[in-house]
C-alpha cells in the first residue's frame, strides 16, 4: 500500500513537471493560450520585411502596443502588406506616423517600431500608415560591401 502513495505521488510531481514546461515554453515563445483583448487593425505597407513573421511584436519606444497579424503580398503595389492589432488603450497614433522594421541586437528577433507623428486626427480601423522604412538585410549590406571592394 505504501509503495502505491509513492507511485502516485510521482506521478503527480511528473505531471506538474510536465505542465510547468509547457507553460514556460508558451512565455518564451510568446504564445497565449489567452485572449490578448481588443484592438483595432491598421496596415502597412514594406518594400522588403526581411524576416518579420507574424506575431512579432509592434512597439512604441520600446513597450509592445500590438502584434502583427498578417502579412501578404499586394498584386497591385507588389509590396509585403503587414497587418497589425494595436490595442484599443493606444488611441494616440496619429495619420502621419511612420513604421519601421527593426531588430532586436545585431541577429534578433524583427519586430516593428511606430513612431508617432504631430497630426491632430488619429489613426483608426483600417487605416494605412503611409511613411514606411524597410528591413535592413545584413546580407544586403555585405553584397553591397564586397561589390565596391571588388569595383575598386
Amino acid at each position: 500500500m505504501r509503495m502505491r502513495t509513492m507511485e502516485i505521488g510521482v506521478g503527480f510531481l511528473m505531471l506538474a513537471g510536465f505542465l510547468a514546461l509547457v507553460v514556460l515554453a508558451l512565455n518564451i515563445s510568446g504564445l497565449s493560450l489567452a485572449d490578448q483583448g481588443s484592438g483595432y487593425k491598421i496596415y502597412a505597407r514594406f518594400e522588403n520585411i526581411g524576416g518579420l513573421t507574424p506575431r512579432a511584436k509592434v512597439a512604441m519606444s520600446g513597450v509592445q502596443i500590438g502584434e502583427v497579424t498578417a502579412i501578404r503580398l499586394d498584386p497591385q503595389m507588389l509590396m509585403a502588406e503587414v497587418e497589425m492589432k494595436i490595442r484599443d488603450e493606444v488611441n494616440y497614433l496619429s495619420t502621419d506616423s511612420s513604421a519601421q522594421i527593426l531588430t532586436s541586437g545585431l541577429l534578433g528577433e524583427q519586430y516593428i517600431g511606430i513612431t508617432s507623428g504631430a497630426e491632430d486626427e488619429m489613426l483608426g480601423e483600417g487605416d494605412r500608415i503611409r511613411d514606411t522604412q524597410s528591413a535592413l538585410v545584413l546580407e544586403d549590406l555585405i553584397g553591397k560591401f564586397l561589390f565596391n571592394k571588388v569595383s575598386e
